[in-house]
């Protein structure tokens, strides 16, 4: 099949799906009727619901007017609609569906809010900002919603400002049909203002009360914030350490001298687990291939290795009694075999900062090279917002590489030993701004890594290794059903020229984490007995339509491409293209990924498909 024959069958396959999916689709419980603007139908639409099935009697048609007739209502006047006039009624059909008729009548609007304080205000200009958070301005729509946020924006604003027990009574609503006005008054105890004394501790384990008390981001005496002691709480969750974290503030009755502590709970998860895996991996030259990988999140994205194997992972919670990981993973597969050993220390020296040394071995059999070493590392990773993430650190290894490299053009390559003693250096930050690691529907994300490296021993040179890869996520419906996916990769060694770098330290494209449709490596520049030989410059992107039929099961329609470059500038002339289907089962937690793959230009060696199997999406 060719190029054009394969694109076809990848986009017919899809459209079926699609298709498919439309067939099954429910129907709305209810017609409406009326003039309406198109964002007041939906929203009325979504309101009744949908039904699977049609009415079968005209009981059973009018039962469903009804239902939905008073959930028309409800939801009209929720959005400011008080003279809305709703009626049901079903159709003169055989079998007869349910109608709802609707006249929504004018929309009442906001025609002044006020805040009055039940007990002791709070400090002038704390009761300043909290009418400043009311803010609806005379002329706004009066929906139940924009009533209900505004006083929960007016009690945020004094927990912020130190009141924590601030509370709400009930709120007094004039709904006026005369003016068609909605005036609401809002009625706020604020109680006493806190200010903030140390920690106590409770741990259910081998925590050791001091060093949680060491994370206290607050000195005594200072006036609460219910983000300053959530940040807290969050530090200790994302320890992993933990089954359970309560951090709250101590009752009224605790205070000492004007000041309240906050009670800090903590129960350790069992303090060992083990985690097992598997991956299978077959290939032949017009034959299948298929492998297991876990998904990558983050600057680990950048590696893949497809193959056959197993793998387990044992971790060893809190030895050093401050929340401490201590993780052995032992790698066993066809192309590669690692023993690593990783201490983390979280909240090294300060707050959101973790401190990380590790150690491992390995023996790579991959077509580009072979290697084997070992070596020790140690990254500080520094935590600048939520889903900001600072690293740097370096790296020592010994390894001894048998690599090829052509002798003149494209004569037979040569086999070539090396011993090598490498330092790397390194600076990476990590920006998440999407709504999901592993299953994104919206937003972006953005990862950059530079490694400077010296090399000693059989070769000696001293280069720059750079890459950045961004994603974006567009979904093109509110419930983001439909959501359309991209990435760009970029990659250089500055520094550097080929042969001198070593063979494993340049950069490689192709499999399920980079071209689909390739096999691993299988993309770029290749010796003249087809051994890829990677390169100096690397461009990857993908394209993704990715559609959810159902509660758990969606599709997925993506192209890949890319390319790698013998020079530090890339050649876009030789881009290697692969294309294909997918399917998504959501597991909870993330989706279950199933791609099929096939290369669009493929070269002597190239299987014409490819099956990828992994927990979450491609990217």
């Amino acid at each position: 099949m060719g190029r054009t024959g394969r694109a076809i069958a990848v986009s017919c396959a899809t459209l079926g799906v699609l298709v498919a999916t439309a067939a099954w689709a429910a129907e709305p419980k209810a017609a409406i009727q009326g003039e309406l603007d198109r964002g007041l139908r939906q929203d009325i639409a979504r309101a009744i619901g949908e039904v699977k099935n049609r009415a079968q009697s005209p009981l059973d048609a009018r039962r469903r007017a009804r239902e939905a007739a008073g959930d028309a209502a409800a939801l009209l006047r929720s959005e400011g609609y008080y003279d809305a006039k709703v009626e049901a009624d079903i159709s003169a059909a055989d079998p007869p569906t349910a109608i709802v008729r609707v006249t929504p009548g004018a929309r009442f609007q906001i025609r002044g809010a006020a805040v009055r304080w039940v007990g002791a205000p709070p400090a002038p200009d704390v009761a300043e900002a909290a009418i400043g958070a009311v803010r609806l301005a005379p002329g706004v729509p009066g929906r139940a919603a924009e009533v209900l946020a505004a006083e929960g924006r007016i009690v945020a604003a004094l927990e912020r400002r130190g009141y924590a027990d601030a509370k709400v009574e009930p709120r007094e609503v004039i709904v006026d049909h005369a003016d068609r006005s909605v005036r609401p008054t809002y009625r706020i105890a604020a109680g006493e203002r806190v200010r903030l004394d140390g920690l106590e501790v409770t741990a259910k384990g081998r925590t050791n009360p001091a060093w949680v008390r060491s994370l206290t981001p607050w000195k005594r005496g200072a006036i609460y914030d219910p983000e300053t002691v959530a940040k807290l709480e969050r530090r200790l969750i994302d320890t992993g350490v933990y089954e359970s974290v309560t951090v709250v503030l101590a009752p009224t009755a605790r205070a000492t001298g004007g000041l309240r502590p906050v009670v800090v709970n903590l129960a350790e998860r069992p303090p060992r687990t083990l985690e097992l895996g598997a991956a299978y991996s077959a290939t032949a030259a017009q034959g299948f291939d298929a492998s297991f990988t876990p998904a990558g999140s983050g600057l680990g994205a950048y590696t893949s290795i497809d193959g056959s194997g197993v793998d387990a992972k044992w971790i060893h919670y809190n030895v050093l009694r401050r929340a401490d990981t201590i993780t052995l993973t032992a790698k066993l597969y066809d192309i590669q075999q690692v023993l690593d050993l990783l201490l983390a220390l979280p909240d090294w020296r300060r707050g959101d900062q973790t401190l990380r040394f590790g150690a491992d071995a390995l023996n790579e059999r991959t077509p580009a090279y072979d290697d084997a070493g070992g070596g020790v590392r140690a990254t500080v990773e520094r935590r600048w917002a939520k889903t900001t993430f600072v690293t740097v650190g370096g790296y020592l290894d010994y390894v001894a590489i048998r690599e090829k490299n052509a002798v003149n053009g494209n004569a037979t390559p040569v086999d070539e030993n090396l011993k090598l003693f490498i330092t790397t250096g390194l600076a990476a930050f990590a920006l998440d701004r999407s709504n999901s690691p592993l299953n994104p529907s919206r937003g972006w994300r953005l990862d950059a890594r530079t490694e400077p490296t010296w090399i000693t021993g059989d070769r000696n040179l001293a280069y720059l290794k750079a890459q950045t890869q961004a994603s974006a996520y567009l979904p093109l419906d509110r419930a983001a059903a439909t959501v359309i996916a991209g990435r760009v990769k970029l990659g250089a060694i500055l520094g550097g020229s080929i042969p001198d770098v070593p063979t494993d330290r340049r950069l490689f494209a192709g499999g399920g984490g980079s071209v689909r449709g390739y096999g691993y490596q299988a993309v770029g520049p290749r010796l003249s007995d087809n051994t890829p030989e990677g390169g100096l410059s690397l461009v990857e992107g993908s394209i993704e339509a990715r559609r959810r039929i159902t509660e758990k099961w969606g599709v997925v329609a993506f192209v890949d491409a890319g390319t790698v470059g013998l020079g530090t500038t890339p050649d876009f002339r030789d881009f290697s293209v692969g294309a294909g289907i997918g399917a998504r089962y959501d597991l909870g937690f993330g989706p279950l990924r199933l791609d099929i793959a096939t290369p669009l230009n493929p070269r002597l060696g190239d299987a014409v498909i490819q099956v990828y199997l992994s927990i979450g999406q491609s990217f």
